[in-house]
């Protein structure tokens, strides 16, 4: 089911920038609503909040437009971060970026600090500042709480309903049915059609928050400026298609006359970029395409900026080409490409894509260039997730092992690192271990039920009394975690 489809049917989407293509029905704040006051935190406290996006994120990760990809979710979430920092007053949510594949120009908020941006949107800015202005707007919204008013005014008839999604969390939660199906069904019931977007204050105030958070953060604000020009050009070139982004986001003169003013009334910024935005901009889009058509589209693109760029650009382009060249079977004239791109600019997608092209030699000289790539970027987990790959392939299970245990030890919260440390487990035939990390990896997923499950095959296996008391305490402990979840949405769901 696509990210985009399945979102429309149940309405958990805040459409950021629809503009093109998009129409999600958004849990938006109401319009004419006044600031979020305590009556409605008391309807949809944080931690409830978490819980809807915990369980909307465990579902969607399955979804085939979810870009499971920790380079580019490791960029895109240390950017909401930063901007995170730096907001005006403090979040009650951590800030989780991740990526869909979608060429619409597109961002959405889920509930629990979850921001999910479109492949397209990435393309589509021509600045990190650009990028930066979408995520700090979206922020803004969460920075409110407007995710978690829209769903609460369902007791007043002006939001969604959510009985019917609290019902479909709860079986989840319970390891019965199909959470993206029961929220589709709730979806056709409730009635999204009498959704209404942001109101046109609620956008500003996002807006004000959005531009704070970016000067603060060390970004140009006119990125946001820039990009919402666009998007409001783009918004009339689709008017008349209905749903589409003026219906939950409006764009209005008077919103880029009060960016505009406040850039006027503020010094120019002189913004560092990251280089790695040019790469992960690359990276989206060969990803993005999908068909012979677009692939050849964008190998013009990337031979025309290889030709006309600078720097990090060029080194960028160079990059792509290398990568599709790599992709065709051309490891010669990708070997030349990423030469040429290394003798620009340093990054580690350039040294990630080297690692690959050393696996079409020899597991060997992946293994030798996957550990030059780590002692130059040893706080990348795209590097880590190459260089763990690497020793597997090898059939270095040991080197594997402890390598990923203090990848762990540096990363605890990403999932991706257990999934592979369990399969050089079970290859060693330390099968306790390797049901552990599993039940962690699904943990940290959301799939608490299936947690359990490889914690009780754990405990099946297991012959040792301490490790069995162990086992059992952690069962316990989900089972705890479980039961938390459930009680902190049946009260909602009675209503």
């Amino acid at each position: 089911m696509k990210w985009k489809r399945w979102l429309r049917s149940t309405g958990q989407g805040l459409c950021l920038a629809g503009a093109l293509a998009c129409a999600l029905p958004a849990w938006g704040q109401p319009m004419g609503l006044p600031t979020l006051g305590a009556a409605s935190t008391a309807e949809l406290s944080p931690a409830v909040e978490r819980t809807l996006g915990d369980a909307i994120m465990e579902q969607g990760r399955h979804d085939p437009t979810y870009i499971a990809d920790l380079d580019i979710n490791q960029y895109l979430t240390r950017l909401g971060r930063r901007l995170a920092a730096n907001a005006p007053q403090p979040l009650d949510q951590t800030i989780t970026v991740f990526a869909v594949r979608d060429p619409a120009i597109n961002a959405f908020a889920l509930p629990g600090g979850y921001i999910g941006v479109n492949s397209g949107l990435v393309v589509a800015a021509h600045s990190e500042s650009e990028l930066a202005g979408v995520l700090a707007h979206e922020i803004g919204h969460v920075m409110q709480r407007h995710i978690a008013r829209g769903i609460s005014q369902q007791s007043q008839g002006r939001g969604i309903q959510v009985v019917s999604l609290l019902g479909a969390l709860l079986a989840a939660l319970a390891g019965q049915g199909d959470l993206a199906m029961g929220v589709a069904a709730f979806g056709q019931a409730a009635a999204i059609d009498k959704q209404l977007g942001f109101s046109r204050s609620a956008e500003q105030e996002a807006d004000r928050a959005g531009f704070q958070m970016m000067r603060k953060a060390g970004f140009d604000p006119r990125g946001m400026l820039d990009m919402f020009r666009r998007l409001m050009n783009a918004a009339r070139l689709n008017e008349g298609t209905g749903g589409g982004y003026a219906s939950t986001h409006p764009l209005s003169i008077q919103r880029l006359s009060d960016m505009e003013n406040r850039l006027a009334e503020e010094p120019p910024l002189s913004a560092r970029p990251d280089p790695e935005f040019w790469f992960i901009r690359t990276r989206l889009a060969l990803i993005q395409a999908q068909d012979n058509a677009d692939r050849q589209r964008l190998q013009q693109t990337l031979r025309s900026d290889a030709r006309a760029q600078q720097g990090m650009q060029r080194a960028a382009a160079l990059y792509g080409q290398a990568w599709l060249d790599q992709e065709a079977g051309k490891l010669a004239a990708a070997r030349g490409k990423l030469a040429a791109a290394q003798a620009l600019q340093a990054a580690p997608q350039l040294d990630m894509l080297a690692v690959q092209l050393a696996a079409a030699q020899s597991a060997t000289a992946a293994v030798e260039a996957s550990a030059q790539a780590w002692k130059r970027w040893p706080h990348s987990q795209g590097v880590a997730n190459e260089r763990a790959r690497a020793l597997q392939k090898a059939g270095q299970d040991e080197a594997a092992v402890t390598f990923l245990q203090a990848a762990i030890g540096q990363w605890p919260q990403v999932p991706d690192f257990q999934k592979l440390l369990a399969n050089s487990l079970e290859r060693l035939g330390h099968k306790v271990a390797a049901h552990e990390a599993m039940a962690t990896y699904y943990e940290q997923t959301g799939a608490l039920p299936t947690a359990v499950e490889h914690l009780q095959q754990a405990r099946s296996l297991s012959h040792d009394f301490y490790v069995q008391s162990s086992l059992d305490t952690r069962i316990r402990a989900v089972r705890e975690r479980l039961d938390t979840q459930r009680a902190l949405l049946e009260p909602y769901k009675k209503k």
